[in-house]
């Protein structure tokens, strides 16, 4: 039997959503109550609103669990949920709360790293340990047991979150170099096309065109050494050939012509299925480069830039735009609405392009401050643009 297909990442939030409504449910019958916790008492409506707190807070915190990089403002949720799962168990008396643990403990992947969300997990599972002692019978090993029980099951629902946040980061990943991979693959296509044409060109110019000029001066000599007929014959064919001459010129001119590398496909290719982030890529419309250096420079500066914002920035858009400038430049202006930086330290990536740029002359300038996004302008001289 096919098994269907489902969003594993929705899966898993709505199974978080699913275990705290089945959680309250033992709560609404009075015999799972400890004495004295009667409906309408202090300890009744604090577990109850503890209990609708933590569902609201789950609802926010669980947002956009598909989101590559950590959503360190989940953190106070997080907090939030412990708190109002900790309430849960000290009004209603009961361990029940240590369940809506297991459900935190399946967001803390999609927020903190491995350690500190380990570490997480397993102070909140002692954190009951107030709860345990002061039920009655329970001593404070007793109380202990039951916390180290917890921090079993926690650790299970946390390892399996964190393996799906890790399939997620790598199917990502991996969609994203595809897009890279084929982008470069059509400036590699746009390339070998470019040294073709250029190939084809000069065996005509060089081959076809040394043929029919030395054909051409041949006629020339025989038209002075033949009279009557022949020479008539003669005159028609030295006309045929600088036709000839003529028609292959042409063509070697529409070859030269046509003989840039059109960066359009490639940088489509590029922005196309990059997860995670929505670039608005604008373009001019002929956005053609005759330089494969210049080209390579630009599709790496680039993929660069989208590399940067998805796993850096934290945004949720990139506007990248290109053009041709008047004083024969090419330019190419990236800006992201993410969280910014305020102390920049330029990294390798970033490193990497000033290199390239200056290989060819250019020039790159950044543009960021906390919580006003990331700005990039790269300036790159074509001194053959056409």
């Amino acid at each position: 039997m096919k098994v269907p297909l489902f969003n594993h990442i929705l899966l898993l939030r709505y199974a978080g959503l699913f275990t705290y409504l089945c959680t309250g449910l033992p709560l609404l019958s009075s015999s799972w109550r400890a004495e004295g916790v009667e409906t309408g008492s202090p300890d009744h409506v604090g577990w109850c609103a503890a209990y609708v707190l933590f569902g609201l807070m789950y609802w926010f915190a669980t947002r956009g669990l598909g989101r590559r990089e950590r959503h360190l403002e989940r953190v106070p949720l997080l907090i939030g949920m412990n708190l109002a799962a900790f309430a849960i168990g000290w009004f209603s008396h009961s361990g029940i709360s240590a369940i809506l643990f297991l459900v935190i403990a399946g967001v803390v992947p999609w927020t903190l790293p491995f350690w500190p969300g380990a570490v997480w997990v397993l102070l909140q599972c002692f954190s009951l340990f107030p709860v345990f002692a002061r039920e009655p019978g329970f001593t404070w090993v007793d109380a202990f047991l039951q916390c180290a029980l917890y921090v079993g099951f926690s650790a299970f629902t946390y390892a399996t979150s964190l393996v799906a946040k890790q399939q997620v980061d790598s199917r990502e990943e991996q969609r994203r170099l595809n897009s890279e991979l084929r982008a470069t693959r059509t400036l590699l296509t746009e390339s070998s096309r470019m040294s073709e044409r250029m190939r084809i060109s000069r065996e005509l110019h060089d081959l076809v065109g040394h043929h029919l000029t030395a054909l051409s001066l041949n006629l020339e000599v025989a038209s002075h050494l033949v009279h009557g007929t022949a020479q008539e014959h003669v005159r028609q064919a030295q006309t045929v050939a600088k036709l000839l001459l003529s028609d292959v010129r042409e063509v070697v001119s529409q070859l030269r012509e046509g003989d840039t590398i059109d960066l359009s496909a490639a940088l489509k290719t590029l922005v196309d299925g990059v997860p995670g982030l929505n670039i608005h890529l604008d373009l001019p419309p002929r956005f053609a480069v005759d330089d494969p250096l210049r080209a390579q420079v630009l599709l790496r500066c680039a993929q660069e830039i989208i590399t940067n914002t998805v796993k850096h920035a934290g945004a949720a858009n990139l506007w990248l735009r290109c053009e041709r400038t008047e004083s024969n430049e090419l330019a190419i202006h990236a800006r992201d609405d993410g969280r910014g930086a305020a102390g920049f330290k330029q990294g390798n990536g970033l490193t990497g392009m000033r290199e390239r740029l200056a290989q060819v002359g250019g020039r790159l300038n950044i543009d960021t401050h906390l919580d006003r996004g990331f700005a990039l302008d790269a300036w790159l001289p074509l001194e053959a643009a056409r």
